[in-house]
């Protein structure tokens, strides 16, 4: 309800698309940091990541200490000159828009490709944002499997999906961007609370953190190994080691957090809110680590296996905040509180993809194709319409319990940051850095990072035989495709002309204003 009226509040304060989309840029250092790692993190932080270091131990932390490097990266070397840039390339309010305004194209190709691109990976993002959910409420409301109602038959988990998707769409639509950075601020620090206090309150049970180390090593020796997985007891190769490592890397790319620096008020904050930004993710990915270790202690102390409490490892953050918190009335409202930090997770990635589809499809899609005259009145109600259609799509993306790819949060979350890593990456890297990158090179390099993701993921990577007798199909997608991403955006950009005198000397002046704002 929170939620909903601070949409409500903001659905009056709208007098632009600016302002529906960026917030008109006027947001402060805090709600710009931590609305950026919320909507980044969602509800893989709170169930993807404990659920794998469960299985695989501490060689799963590879992953976060790829995501660390990545995030400092981009806060450090992208979001001030993104900042500037955005603004002095004709304003751009989206990541096509600035693409297209940057390399002036007027055919509008550029704005096409990387709206549909969005399009596409927001839907698999999105619908693991609602899987997401949909655990978190069978699991904590006891959802029957099949509901009947009026001679409608549904599984449990079905109406728990609608549910979630009804919320979530409910104050994107009403508030726009200044709703979701809001919201996601409120929901950044009660994750925050709910990730570091469950870790904390099991370290303490068993005696402290030298207790709990040892206890760990007497339970399996490898869980606390950066380079041996705890279940195979295999060693962690190069192959592993560089597909985690190359989570990193999608952050260049990532639009619903690119837009975040786009709407800071100043580039001059961006230090400030790097610094909050980078406080929040440290402890947090230490926290969630933490939470897959020490879950093994929990479920030994109150003499559980995984297999009692429904074999799903992504549940294990539920499993632990109902049994810490299993007694008087007062315990059991703590435990709801903690357990809509996960609802919160969810929540703040999936409106952020949600508004950013929507404004792709309206402002890049809609505009350019269809309504070149089209009034801001009617983009946003277009938006709006964008915002159902994108929800539907990974509503039923996400009802197919069938697949093991929809049925699994990190599958799909990978996927989804592979695609935008590899396909906006290396062109926002280049587009930002490098003078000589020209419209030739930033399509090609879009399509083919994207390109590479899908024929990797489906083609290669899930041929078993191939991958038997070639194990570097094992790579993350996201690496291979960043590396064909980057080889077509230079390669297309030496055979094309050089970009015209205009674009260079904007260039060369946001250069020089980025070097002031440092």
């Amino acid at each position: 309800m929170i939620m909903l009226a601070i949409g409500f509040v903001f659905s009056k304060r709208q007098e632009s698309l600016g302002d529906y989309y960026l917030g008109g840029r006027k947001m402060n250092k805090w709600v710009v940091a931590l609305s950026a790692q919320a909507s980044d993190m969602s509800g893989w932080l709170l169930m993807g990541l404990p659920g794998a270091i469960y299985i695989g131990g501490f060689t799963e932390a590879w992953i976060g200490i790829g995501l660390l490097i990545g995030t400092y990266l981009n806060w450090k070397i992208v979001a001030g000159r993104l900042r500037l840039y955005s603004q002095a390339c004709g304003d751009a309010i989206t990541i096509p828009d600035f693409i297209s305004n940057r390399f002036r194209d007027k055919t509008s190709l550029s704005r096409i490709v990387a709206a549909v691109i969005i399009l596409v990976f927001f839907t698999f993002y999105t619908a693991s944002g609602f899987v997401s959910a949909a655990k978190l409420f069978t699991s904590t409301f006891g959802v029957p499997e099949t509901l009947s109602f009026c001679s409608i038959t549904m599984s449990g988990y079905q109406l728990c999906l609608w549910v979630a998707a009804l919320v979530v769409i409910s104050y994107t639509l009403l508030g726009g961007y200044m709703a979701v950075c809001w919201t996601d601020l409120i929901q950044g620090l009660l994750m925050f609370i709910a990730i570091v206090l469950v870790p904390a309150i099991v370290v303490c049970s068993a005696g402290g953190f030298s207790a709990t180390v040892n206890a760990l090593n007497e339970a399996n020796p490898y869980l606390q190994s950066l380079f041996t997985n705890a279940t195979t007891k295999n060693a962690m190769g190069f192959i592993g080691l560089a597909s985690c490592m190359a989570w990193g890397l999608g952050y260049f790319g990532m639009p619903h957090i690119l837009v975040r620096f786009m709407s800071i008020d100043s580039a001059e904050k961006i230090k400030g809110s790097r610094r909050i930004a980078m406080t929040w993710v440290v402890i947090s990915l230490a926290a969630a680590t933490a939470i897959g270790l020490v879950s093994h202690l929990f479920l030994k102390q109150n003499n559980l296996s995984l297999a009692d409490v429904g074999g799903d490892p992504e549940k294990i953050f539920m499993i632990m905040i109902n049994g810490i918190f299993n007694g008087s009335f007062i315990f059991r409202i703590f435990a709801g509180i903690l357990l809509s930090s996960i609802m919160a997770a969810i929540m703040s990635t999936a409106d952020s993809q949600l508004l950013v589809s929507a404004s792709s499809f309206s402002n890049d899609l809609y505009k350019v194709v269809f309504r070149k005259k089209a009034s801001n009145r009617e983009l946003i109600l277009v938006s709006r319409l964008a915002v159902g259609a994108v929800a539907l799509m990974a509503l039923f993306m996400a009802m197919d319990t069938t697949s093991d790819f929809f049925k699994v949060v990190m599958k799909m979350v990978s996927f989804a940051w592979a695609g935008f890593g590899a396909a906006f990456g290396p062109l926002i890297l280049l587009g930002l850095f490098w003078r000589r990158t020209t419209l030739a090179g930033a399509i090609a390099g879009m399509v083919a990072g994207a390109s590479t993701c899908f024929v990797w993921k489906f083609l290669l990577a899930s041929n078993a035989a191939l991958v038997q007798k070639y194990p570097i199909f094992e790579l993350y997608e996201l690496a291979p495709g960043f590396a064909v991403a980057l080889f077509a955006t230079v390669l297309f950009s030496l055979l094309s002309k050089k970009p015209d005198a205009a674009i260079l000397e904007e260039f060369d002046r946001v250069s020089r204003l980025g070097r002031a704002a440092e």
